[in-house]
């Protein structure tokens, strides 16, 4: 009975310090985590940086955000912003576009040698220059995209039926050379006329009239100085009205003559050196003229002051009478 005794108690104190070897895997496994855990905290920021920026730029973040550095709510808050370019496919167009050649600065196919004097500044001047006129309904002015235009009234610048220009017109376009005439800009002249139809010894048709009177402001523009390479005539005849044609009102709108000055111009070089009329010499034409017209022709009066005045020869007798 003593001998089992003793042997149950060898057995037990063998056996005691077998826990250990549980707690070593355990600590090793501890250990390997924290040194795994250390080494994806160790990362190269910048591949990490190429890596965000390249994932980003696919799926477009829509707001500019500051790139990631490894931390935050989302790896796609980079600075890129949305675009509706293609980034693949082939272009349908098979031209390139514009070829930057030596010695050439710019892309553009139109240099800035090319351009003209502003229009905007243009309109401006003309405005104050041709003020009575676009008050009283004489005369329109607007920018229609590259072009400024000056739509005249042919009542101011022709007789009914006729292409020659007035001493009036003369005196009108030589306030619009005043503006326009240092500038290197295009200018077209077109000509309109109404539907009633005209057949007589000179003209057999409204295309014929439109392009007769178009040439007429020319030639009077050339007279005053204006660069012949600067103009161009195109007549419209009676198909492009802007009233109606039914009534007597729309008809007079329908018969006009427009200065349309173009955005671009010939370059600096191709400008020849014209002589400029002098102002003395328009304003003697002119008062000459007031003596001769009829008593119901509209008259335009060159002011010194570079305006003009809309009279008669009506009033202007009784501004003498009054005076004397």
């Amino acid at each position: 009975m003593k001998r089992f005794r003793k042997r149950r108690d060898s057995i037990e104190h063998d056996n005691v310090h077998r826990w250990l070897v549980s707690y070593a895997d355990y600590m090793t496994l501890l250990f390997a985590l924290f040194v795994v855990l250390y080494a994806m905290a160790m990362v190269n920021e910048k591949p990490f940086e190429t890596i965000t920026e390249s994932v980003g730029r696919v799926f477009q973040a829509n707001e500019i955000k500051p790139k990631n550095r490894g931390h935050g709510d989302d790896i796609l808050d980079v600075n890129s912003s949305k675009t509706n370019k293609r980034l693949f496919g082939n272009g349908i167009l098979e031209d390139a576009g514009p070829e930057l050649l030596e010695g050439e600065q710019t892309l553009s196919n139109i240099s800035d040698a090319r351009v003209g004097s502003n229009l905007t500044s243009l309109e401006t001047e003309l405005h104050t220059a041709l003020y009575e006129l676009i008050e009283s309904g004489f005369a329109q002015l607007q920018i229609d995209g590259d072009w400024l235009e000056i739509e005249l009234n042919s009542a101011l610048l022709f007789p009914s039926g006729s292409s020659s220009a007035t001493n009036s017109a003369e005196s009108i376009l030589g306030v619009i050379f005043d503006v326009i005439g240092e500038s290197s800009n295009f200018v077209r002249i077109r000509g309109y006329t109404d539907d009633q139809m005209i057949n007589n010894e000179i003209f057999s048709s409204n295309w014929e009239l439109s392009v007769a009177r178009a040439t007429a402001i020319l030639r009077v523009l050339e007279k005053q100085g204006m660069t012949p390479a600067r103009m161009a005539i195109e007549g419209y005849g009676q198909y492009y009205p802007t009233a109606d044609n039914s009534t007597s009102q729309g008809r007079a709108k329908n018969r006009k003559v427009v200065v349309a000055i173009s955005k671009y111009g010939l370059e600096k070089s191709n400008l020849l050196n014209t002589p400029a009329i002098k102002i003395e010499e328009v304003e003697a034409v002119t008062n000459e003229a007031i003596s001769e017209e009829k008593e119901n022709e509209i008259q335009v009066i060159r002011l010194p002051n570079g305006g003009i005045r809309i009279s008669t020869r009506k009033e202007n007798e009784n501004m003498s009478e009054n005076k004397n």
